[in-house]
């Protein structure tokens, strides 16, 4: 197996864009993205709530898109997906992701929209490990995504079913509709499926993974954040997600949906064969751990305990909208009001990253008008 490369820069909010252009540069983007297709952003709103960690920063999206126009990408559009916890049009409003889009010219498609995007069957070629069994009506892909490239933008934290979560976590909402519940069980072995079905049907990936504040704990929303100043890329998915782990204090081949895609050769896994240019990262090691919350020990019993043969009685019928209410009163009427909201406040006033989100909040860094396919701006 080749050589992984991912692309590690320690960065400030001072030089925040010239440090991501020179981070997709060290990755080799111009090489990993096909320069005549459609790139697709693919952001990561894991909380429409803007808790520090748990979704792409402004900055990231910003910087990553001027970083792709100077190289020549321009057909970048943004793709918005929603799940059974997450509100698409709240998150990216709450994110200060749509002054972004209006000024930086991205128009914005949603995957749950019939007029955006169609969802059609997909038959891999690669052999799948649980994908065709949790669907055997047919494994359903949104039309759009064939032919073009992805850039992922995920962030450096953990995750209560998968230890962490990155890159390849990142196309569980734009690859699966919202019946992706359905795979929890089998998540590890499912977000290997969905790369390799990536690697079929896209011209590039590419990610840019955000660590300015990374989070720690019960992920991918109540954490504690941490600040730590850096940012990722790479074009191999496997390799950023394991230098990733191995900087918060994991051993990477240990988590099972980097060893089983590092074993199919969708990328490479093992820190040892992997090239990290830029930083020295050498030292890095933030001993994170997981631990709990009371969505991951309902999550502990149904999706993994004794209660799992019962899984299609509780979350393939309508019973499935007690565990969905349940989530939203536990995260959006708890956790945010009663805990999370006042972490949010106190990092954005005692914080270098959360000052500059400030500064998003207050359109310092942003102009224009928000577009969609085939709009022409009015803006000068």
């Amino acid at each position: 197996m080749p050589r992984g490369k991912v692309a590690v820069v320690k960065v400030t909010p001072s030089t925040i864009q010239s440090d991501i252009e020179r981070l997709c540069e060290l990755a080799g983007m111009k090489q990993a993205l096909d320069p005549k297709a459609t790139t697709i952003l693919k952001d990561n709103i894991s909380w429409h709530y803007p808790f520090p960690g748990a979704n792409t920063t402004p900055w990231q999206l910003q910087g990553t898109t001027r970083a792709l126009r100077k190289a020549g990408y321009d057909d970048v559009v943004c793709v918005q997906n929603k799940t059974v916890v997450t509100n698409a049009f709240k998150g990216e409003d709450l994110n200060k992701y749509v002054p972004i889009f209006e000024s930086e010219k991205i128009p914005v498609l949603y995957n749950f929209r019939d007029e955006d995007m169609k969802w059609i069957e997909y038959r891999p070629k690669a052999r799948m490990h649980v994908l065709h069994r949790i669907f055997p009506e047919g494994i359903r892909i949104p039309d759009y995504f064939v032919g073009k490239n992805v850039l992922h933008l995920p962030t450096v934290k953990c995750h209560i079913y998968t230890t962490t979560t990155g890159s390849m976590k990142n196309a569980f909402g734009g690859l699966l509709n919202t019946k992706r519940h359905y795979t929890h069980t089998w998540i590890h072995r499912t977000l290997v499926d969905l790369l390799a079905i990536q690697r079929e049907i896209h011209s590039g990936l590419f990610a840019v993974m955000d660590g300015t504040t990374a989070g720690n704990g019960p992920g991918p929303r109540t954490m504690f954040p941490v600040i730590k100043d850096y940012m990722l890329a790479s074009e191999d998915q496997v390799a950023i997600d394991a230098v990733a782990a191995k900087m918060m204090g994991f051993d990477p081949m240990s988590l099972e949906f980097i060893k089983v895609a590092h074993d199919d050769g969708l990328g490479v896994g093992d820190p040892r064969d992997i090239e990290v240019v830029g930083a020295d990262i050498s030292r890095e090691s933030w001993g994170f751990s997981v631990g709990d919350n009371a969505a991951s020990r309902v999550g502990d019993v149904m999706w993994f305990g004794p209660m799992k043969q019962f899984q299609k009685l509780f979350f393939h019928t309508p019973l499935v909208n007690v565990f969905i209410l349940g989530s939203e009163l536990y995260h959006d009427y708890y956790r945010w009001p009663r805990k999370d909201r006042e972490t949010f406040e106190r990092w954005k006033s005692d914080t270098q990253w959360g000052r500059l989100f400030q500064e998003y909040e207050r359109g310092l860094h942003t102009q224009g008008q928000s577009l969609r396919p085939g709009q022409v701006s009015a803006a000068p």
